[in-house]
């Protein structure tokens, strides 16, 4: 697991582009000045974002490269390394909160990186595209099968909340998005999430 450094004694401000929504979402989550790792933090927005809006000490880990690099041009604090092998790496306690913001979908073993995001942060906070909305269902019917996915895992919204239960966590909040738009929070009724939302943002307590 390496450190990357920072290198730009000036970081860029790269906070031009409209925020993702579960970045949005995740941002409210996160009580102020809160220490956060980002799991598979990618160009660092969401990093950016928890700096800039909640004055969070933030730190990342990413697999790739060029991605890692551009959270250094942002200036932020990066690990450049693999999070299903390294989170082990990391103290228990050591964060407020560690997120895995559309990244739990691409590990290959999902419930091993979210008990260890569960041993190093107090709470936890995953999005996920949901599976289960009522097009993807119909596509489901009609084609007998579903399209190709960038995931490795696919998880309808009652999928990941039975997981997690299964996993001992709380679900202290669930929230709901369709073309990156937040709806009502949800936490035990979960129906409509699971037949309308595109994705949803989970905070999850071990």
């Amino acid at each position: 697991m390496a450190q990357l450094e920072l290198v730009h004694p000036t970081p860029l401000d790269l906070t031009s582009a409209e925020p993702r929504g579960d970045h949005l979402v995740i941002s409210q989550m996160v009580s102020d000045g809160a220490r956060v790792l980002d799991v598979g933090c990618g160009d660092g927005a969401l990093l950016q974002l928890l700096k800039r809006e909640c004055n969070a000490k933030v730190r990342g880990i990413e697999i790739d490269p060029n991605k890692a690099h551009r959270c250094v041009v942002r200036g932020m604090s990066v690990v450049q390394g693999d999070a299903e092998r390294d989170l082990g790496e990391f103290p228990s306690g050591a964060f407020e909160y560690v997120v895995l913001s559309r990244t739990l979908q691409h590990f290959r073993r999902p419930q091993a990186a979210l008990k260890q995001a569960g041993r190093i942060g107090q709470q936890v906070i995953v999005s996920i595209a949901n599976a289960g909305r009522f097009d993807r269902r119909a596509e489901m019917l009609t084609k007998g099968r579903l399209g190709p996915s960038e995931h490795l895992q696919r998880y309808t919204v009652r999928d990941f909340a039975d997981l997690a239960r299964e996993m001992h966590f709380t679900i202290e909040r669930a929230v709901p998005l369709t073309r990156g738009n937040a709806g009502a929070p949800f936490a035990k009724t979960i129906w409509r999430a699971n037949w309308f939302a595109e994705e949803a943002v989970f905070l999850l307590t071990p």
